[in-house]
């Protein structure tokens, strides 16, 4: 939580337009109710970008982040495998299906704000089912063949939204936003259709937290010890894809988060769900937030997307993952 506050005020304090670190904090502390404005020496753009586009964006970038960390810890529970998480299992290009489509027609927004992640989390919740699907043979649904068939599912729908860019001109660059992600020319309306969500997932999550543990000796053990396997994995998954469809809706596309935050978390404070959930919350905030700040600081005033930030810090991590997998399985 100490790393999360110093995070946010790290973020807020630095940006393309070069305002004073105490000028920030004077802003936003003339922004409390209780404060009083007299005195105040701020232009309107100053007072403008701190408050409508740092902080929003800041606390967005927690927001999504959070979501991510959270989802991807929810479906390595319930896989009982590190390498699982909503980017490999295919729902952030589900979710993301769904956005394009909207806005492809012009239809995102015939339910208002809520349009796209009412879209984007019925589109996850498809592909999940459609992974499944693939996955099940026999009755039985291998770890590995699930991830394989999430990745193929994955590759399917990336190719329908190339598909809908070909389709689109005067849309081009929406559609492509989801494709590599950014938390650019967003405002405080994003952050209230995330936060639902979170408030949510997050205690739901926490309250499996104990039968995730269980589920590490395997679905037949846990069922004897008194978990209704299927019914956890089923709310556990529902509640992943949620927090994914919300962060997506939002952000697009952004890998890697709910691979690595878990996966880090897990090595620090070890296997016991009680803490990784509510940590990879913390994580995932922590993560996109500097990601994003890189992301928009590294080429100032150009802006790099922030899922490719995430993919250059998350995809050697990833293939790291892997050579430690092969080189226990070798058993060197």
């Amino acid at each position: 939580m100490l790393l999360l506050a110093v995070s946010i005020v790290g973020s807020l304090s630095i940006g393309s337009s070069i305002i004073p670190f105490a000028d920030v904090w004077g802003i936003l502390w003339h922004q409390l109710p209780w404060t009083d404005d007299a005195g105040s020496h701020w232009s309107a753009g100053e007072i403008a970008i701190v408050t409508q586009v740092r902080l929003s964006r800041v606390l967005l970038g927690v927001l999504v982040g959070a979501c991510l960390g959270l989802a991807g810890a929810g479906f390595q529970g319930v896989l009982r495998n590190p390498l699982a998480d909503p980017y490999t299992l295919g729902v952030s290009s589900g979710s993301s299906v769904g956005a394009a489509f909207l806005i492809l027609f012009g239809y995102q927004t015939l339910l208002g704000e809520w349009t796209i992640p009412v879209i984007a989390f019925a589109t996850g919740t498809l592909t999940l089912l459609g992974v499944f699907f693939l996955a099940r043979s026999r009755g039985v649904m291998q770890i590995e063949t699930l991830i394989l068939s999430g990745v193929i599912i994955q590759s399917f729908l990336g190719a329908f939204v190339s598909f809908m860019v070909s389709m689109s001109d005067d849309v081009i660059n929406q559609i492509l936003f989801w494709l590599m992600g950014s938390l650019a020319m967003k405002n405080w309306a994003d952050v209230y259709v995330v936060l639902p969500c979170l408030v949510i997932g997050l205690p739901l999550l926490i309250a499996y937290g104990q039968a995730l543990n269980l589920f590490v000796l395997g679905e037949r053990h846990a069922a004897h010890l008194g978990i209704r396997v299927e019914r956890t994995k089923l709310i556990v998954l529902i509640g992943s894809t949620l927090l994914t469809a919300a962060a997506v809706s939002v952000s697009g596309v952004i890998g890697f988060v709910g691979l690595v935050v878990p996966h880090l978390i897990r090595l620090m404070v070890g296997p016991d769900y009680r803490l990784l959930i509510p940590l990879s919350a913390i994580g995932g905030g922590i993560f996109v937030l500097w990601s994003d700040t890189i992301a928009r600081i590294a080429l100032a005033p150009k802006e790099i997307p922030l899922g490719v930030v995430t993919a250059l810090l998350g995809a050697p991590f990833f293939a790291y993952l892997l050579y430690l997998r092969k080189k226990g399985q070798e058993g060197f």
